[in-house]
């Protein structure tokens, strides 16, 4: 800890009357973790870290080695606007790095993955941007009722359909007094389903500030008597909640991806980096959409990719190259349209950066895109294309990832095996269980 992020965190603390602290970090399924601690144990905290029980986290140590380290970052310090601004009563919080007890990273953290992965990409000359378009869903009531959507409302639509216009607002307006900042919000396809967008960051700022956001959209709509969800596709007749990532590598002020005498603005690096999300999509799937639930939102039909392909304009492929105009080369980005936004953040943009990483440094070719409507094509011409599809499940994307050197270099060969572990568990649990529809359609045919 440097003292001058010490002293930035205990004055910060001072004028904002704070009394506790609570330490944020995830478990490698991406579920935000808690403990709080007060004021007077700050300075100590930022010096020394606090110990916790690592045994009961998911994907952390055993029993018999269970002691871990939660290490404040005071560069994450931040007030909690929706806790008590009473004087002397103020809630803040920071994202700590897990270490051993030594003092070393504990290279399962997931945030320490992410931190890995971007050391590497500087190595090799880049910085790693992100950008994150994140939609959810909010309903009525409970989360244990049958959802019920809060209007019917469409893409883009204002009220009177979009009653939630409010809660959107009450959700920006927080995310901006802790720094985070949005580009848009709206109205998504789906009844009751909304989309904000975060604007471009560094990518472990992009990871915290995704914890971050999916936690400040709860707060609000509980405030407010309702409910939302990040589940990948809670309404079987609707499209799913997407997040739609958009990256760039840049090497101090320049972006590496725009290159001007291109047809299409995209530099050699940038072409490669595709190539190789394209190469690697199949294996990483697993990270980015890991529930079950995810691939009920990967069909054809509802906004959603399921073939390997690329494109400029065609909003069906994979990965997408937004148009940009010439004079604002900065904004050249890849965007990777398959992740939910229940996935890991921090492994996702671990995963998907490698796969970039690895189509740059072994300079894999790029295919050409794909603009027309692919699901007009049938199996014959996508072989003879050479399209490949997504895991259309989480048993298959779990098989694929299991045989990824990529995925296992990317996340560590301890965090790796516990992961798969974890969803072919997962896997068995759900296989295991009889479906409403299963007793609808064959309890009285069969």
């Amino acid at each position: 800890m440097n003292e001058e992020g010490k002293e930035y965190v205990m004055r910060m603390a001072r004028e904002h009357g704070v009394k506790f602290i609570r330490l944020w970090f995830t478990d490698m399924l991406g579920m935000l973790k808690s403990f709080a601690i007060t004021v007077e144990e700050l300075d100590d905290a930022l010096d020394n870290g606090k110990v916790f029980d690592g045994s009961s986290i998911e994907g952390f140590t055993r029993v018999e080695e269970s002691d871990m380290l939660a290490v404040p970052d005071p560069e994450t310090f931040c007030v909690l606007p929706w806790r008590s601004s009473e004087a002397g009563m103020s809630v803040a919080r920071m994202f700590c790095d897990i270490c051993r007890p030594d003092g070393s990273p504990y290279e399962a953290d997931p945030r320490q993955v992410l931190k890995r992965n971007l050391r590497r990409a500087r190595q090799m000359g880049y910085t790693y941007y992100v950008g994150a378009e994140l939609e959810y869903f909010y309903f009525k009531g409970t989360a244990d009722r049958p959802p019920q959507g809060l209007d019917s409302g469409g893409y883009f639509d204002l009220t009177p359909l979009d009653v939630a216009s409010d809660l959107r607002r009450d959700t920006v307006l927080t995310l901006e007094k802790m720094g985070i900042p949005t580009e848009s919000s709206h109205h998504e396809i789906a009844p009751s389903q909304h989309e904000i967008d975060l604007r471009y960051e560094d990518a472990l700022s992009m990871a915290d500030n995704t914890m971050t956001f999916r936690l400040v959209v709860k707060e609000i709509a509980l405030r407010e008597g309702v409910w939302a969800t990040f589940m990948p596709k809670p309404l079987a007749e609707h499209d799913g909640s997407g997040m739609h990532i958009h990256q760039s590598l840049f090497k101090g002020e320049k972006n590496l991806l725009y290159y001007q005498k291109d047809k299409n603005r995209l530099s050699g690096l940038a072409k490669a980096f595709i190539a190789g999300l394209l190469k690697h999509a199949p294996e990483i799937v697993a990270v980015s959409n890991q529930w079950v639930n995810s691939y009920k939102r990967l069909v054809a039909g509802y906004d959603a990719p399921v073939h390997v392909t690329w494109a400029l304009r065609n909003r069906a492929s994979m990965v997408r190259v937004p148009l940009v105009n010439p004079d604002k080369k900065q904004a050249m980005r890849v965007e990777f349209r398959v992740p939910d936004p229940a996935c890991n953040p921090y492994l996702a943009f671990s995963v998907m950066l490698a796969a970039g990483l690895e189509g740059i440094e072994k300079g894999y070719e790029l295919p050409q895109p794909v603009e027309e409507d692919i699901t007009a094509l049938d199996a014959g011409e996508l072989r003879k294309r050479g399209i490949e599809s997504l895991p259309d499940n989480l048993l298959d994307a779990v098989r694929r990832m299991e045989t990824s050197a990529l995925v296992r270099t990317a996340l560590g060969d301890d965090l790796f095996e516990k992961l798969i572990q974890n969803k072919r568990i997962e896997w068995q649990r759900y296989h295991r269980r009889v479906s409403e529809y299963e007793l609808e359609r064959y309890l009285p045919l069969l």
